[in-house]
């Protein structure tokens, strides 16, 4: 099987990753003959497939709305001899949907859906979602194939499949104490953290009021947020207006998630709209108990009472409660902590999601071919 994974996205986050784990995992492990990523050239995960020698085209992209990008688009698809092209977000979904119409680009297409969001009633998007050459909808979670059953008028192409971790790059990476070290934080101050783009649905406005909640409860904390997103600034103006500029601390984008997580003593997630949140698996990787919203794909990834605690969305106060019950609780933290990862390792390796994605890839290409 020869196999083209196409965004038009040109920022990184957990979608890019997912793309890169899924490329790496089948040509590690065997499961397509060649495959080829196409992007913009000057996206984050053009820049990435290039420093780790992975197969990569990138294209000066401006519009999904480009028939000549579109049709350029065709003929490198056709070029590299593709039997099946994944669509990794909804600009290139649109780019292939018009190759198809305009250009005759008959390759079966595969779309991954990653967000919890009506499709609409504007007419192009629900065409391009029931568009012939779609045969599979990979979706992260139920409540992601619920939403599209709204206007996917066959919901056999819809298929949930998970997220996926690289465990291999989380596992394994010990507390050394660095951001204690870093920023200045008292050696006897647990850490409390997150690690999300400052986007309205992740909600920064409950986890600063979170923090003012447990700061007057004296809870013995610092709190940092890594990230970056355009409403950063709006959220730490938010901080010092309610005089947590000490206690908040922002971290800024990190290259070293991985290491960092495992310096958290608790991942508190208030994300109101999560397709699953990915970044709860990266924590059971790390050993590290979560307190998230119960909003969502969340609640198919964090088993409350189980693998992590779940509070009442935008409830600072719930928020609040489930921490302090957690963060000196160790009993109750070594059963998340155990419980969380053994569910991460039993659902969403790489080699778990892969191999789900490489059978709707192999039952796509066998029935295109008759």
């Amino acid at each position: 099987m020869r196999l083209v994974h196409f965004t038009a996205s040109k920022v990184w986050r957990g979608h890019e990753q997912m793309i890169i784990d899924i490329f790496e995992t089948f040509r590690d492990n065997n499961l397509v003959k060649d495959q080829l990523i196409i992007c913009p050239k000057d996206s984050e995960i053009f820049k990435i497939a290039i420093q780790k020698n992975i197969k990569v085209l990138g294209l000066d992209f401006k519009s999904e709305y480009s028939l000549s990008f579109a049709k350029n688009f065709k003929k490198e698809v056709e070029k590299f001899q593709s039997d099946i092209l994944f669509l990794h977000n909804s600009k290139s979904h649109t780019i292939a949907v018009l190759a198809s119409i305009f250009f005759g680009l008959n390759v079966p297409m595969v779309l991954f859906r990653t967000l919890i969001k009506n499709v609409g009633t504007n007419f192009f998007r629900k065409y391009k979602y029931n568009h012939k050459s779609i045969k599979k909808i990979v979706c992260i979670s139920d409540p992601v194939a619920d939403i599209l059953k709204l206007s996917v008028k066959d919901h056999a192409k819809l298929t949930v499949i998970g997220s996926v971790v690289d465990t291999d790059r989380f596992i394994n990476n010990p507390k050394k104490g660095f951001l204690h070290e870093e920023f200045n934080i008292p050696q006897d101050y647990k850490i409390v953290g997150n690690v999300s783009a400052f986007c309205k649905v992740k909600d920064h406005i409950t986890w600063v009021n979170t923090v003012e909640e447990l700061f007057k409860r004296g809870l013995k904390a610092k709190y940092v947020l890594i990230g970056e997103g355009s409403l950063e600034q709006d959220i730490k103006d938010y901080a010092r207006l309610k005089g947590l500029e000490n206690e908040i601390i922002f971290a800024g984008f990190r290259k070293d998630v991985n290491k960092c997580l495992p310096e958290f003593d608790l991942f508190l997630f208030t994300s109101k709209n999560e397709a699953t949140g990915g970044v709860i698996l990266e924590s059971y990787a790390c050993k590290v108990p979560v307190v998230a919203a119960k909003a969502g794909g969340i609640p198919t990834v964090l088993i409350d009472n189980e693998t992590g605690l779940l509070a009442e969305v935008g409830n600072s106060f719930d928020f609040a409660n489930k921490v302090e019950a957690l963060i000196d609780n160790n009993l109750l933290r070594d059963k998340f902590i155990d419980k969380g990862y053994e569910f991460l390792m039993s659902t969403s390796t790489r080699i778990i999601i892969a191999t789900k994605i490489s059978n709707v890839a192999n039952e796509v290409v066998v029935n295109n071919a008759f």
